[in-house]
């Protein structure tokens, strides 16, 4: 019979997530990138990265376990390519997306800056409010006060 449904669902999620956590290095995002042009050799990701070889290698090795990215060696060069045009889509679909918050942020920091007293709340036309945040019968050390009986 399997699995509950809902056991199988979180199954799901969890190789979702451990997916999106293999992404999670920027270097394994820039050797991606990088080999979106087609199949590279290492010493070109080496010299393109700033990396040490050893923290290169580590990276390209989670890749490749993750089945990402495949390794072929030619002589004693060994070079990477994507596994799939799968990767090279969302990939692009992620710049899509952040390009788009990028832009919204850009947006905000413009009008920010534009109009220093302006705040998210508040309308460009309405003055600050000036006031404390509590009522102005309450001192902020005492409860309140009971009226005094009839």
């Amino acid at each position: 019979m399997g699995a509950p449904p809902g056991r199988r669902l979180g199954e799901l999620y969890q190789v979702k997530a451990e997916f999106f956590r293999m992404l999670g290095h920027p270097v394994r995002i820039r050797v991606l990138e990088l080999l979106q042009a087609g199949p590279t050799p290492v010493r070109e990701l080496l010299a393109e990265l700033a990396v040490e070889p050893s923290s290169l290698s580590q990276q390209l090795a989670v890749l490749r376990r993750s089945g990402i990215v495949t390794a072929t060696r030619e002589g004693s060069t060994v070079v990477y390519a994507l596994a799939g045009g799968d990767v090279a889509d969302l990939l692009r679909a992620a710049r899509r997306i952040l390009t788009g918050l990028l832009a919204d942020r850009n947006l905000l920091l413009a009008e920010l800056r534009a109009d220093p007293d302006r705040t998210p709340d508040r309308p460009p036309d309405r003055p600050p409010d000036r006031t404390p945040n509590r009522p102005p019968d309450r001192a902020p050390d005492r409860p309140p006060q009971r009226p005094d009986g009839p």
